[in-house]
């Protein structure tokens, strides 16, 4: 059965990554939430997309603990954004160490998956806490031969999924991510009959903006 997440919460219905967000996702029924987490150099872990660092903290900002609270119930799909050309980079990957951190500091009652567009930042995670459940994002792959050596990657470095853009996501690539033993985990996806196309190629999350229009398409009612 294929899963339904959140993406930065029904950020159609509210504003994205927000508490109001990820409330809204649990009351269409969605199975999970994405959302992202950037370093603040108040030492707040915070939930926003594009970066804050050296930039006052809107107070609609949650921190990753907020949003982890008002997630409880769901799987939390935790992007670390942390990627060469960012300009928040971080080489020393800081930011995975305190999410491992905040996380273990939880007790365990938190369901995450930690991705990242770097695989240093994921490999840093399963360096800290191999028992966390980890995903390599990627966009789309040329052709199956790329596609190829990028889930080999993730499988190398003993990471569980591959959280790849939807359009490239095709049986050929389906066919090799299951080979390597792989979760797919897919983004951003919002047209009914693509969820439906998805599905029936055994992707095991779609993640959507519009997580109620996902939840009605698989169902068979949109």
């Amino acid at each position: 059965m294929t899963s339904v997440f959140a993406h930065r919460g029904a950020s159609v219905a509210e504003p994205e990554n927000t508490i109001a967000a990820f409330v809204r996702a649990r009351e269409m029924g969605a199975d999970g939430v994405e959302l992202d987490v950037r370093r603040h150099e108040s030492g707040v872990l915070a939930v926003a997309h594009d970066a804050v660092l050296g930039r006052p903290l809107d107070p609609s900002v949650p921190s990753l603990s907020e949003a982890l609270d008002a997630c409880i119930g769901m799987t939390v799909n935790v992007e670390i954004k942390n990627y060469r050309g960012d300009e928040d980079f971080d080489p020393d990957e800081l930011l995975a160490t305190r999410v491992v951190e905040l996380l273990a500091s939880r007790g365990g009652r938190d369901d995450v998956i930690v991705s990242s567009f770097g695989l240093g930042c994921i490999n840093r995670v399963r360096e800290l806490d191999p028992s966390l459940r980890t995903a390599f994002l990627c966009t789309i792959a040329p052709d199956a031969d790329v596609a190829g050596r990028v889930i080999d990657r993730a499988r190398r470095h003993g990471h569980g999924a591959i959280n790849p853009h939807h359009l490239g996501v095709t049986p050929r690539f389906m066919e090799l991510a299951r080979a390597a033993g792989l979760s797919v985990h897919t983004w951003t996806v919002d047209d009914p009959a693509r969820m439906r196309e998805l599905a029936s190629l055994g992707v095991d999350t779609i993640i959507t903006n519009v997580p109620d229009v996902a939840l009605r398409a698989l169902r068979g009612d949109a």
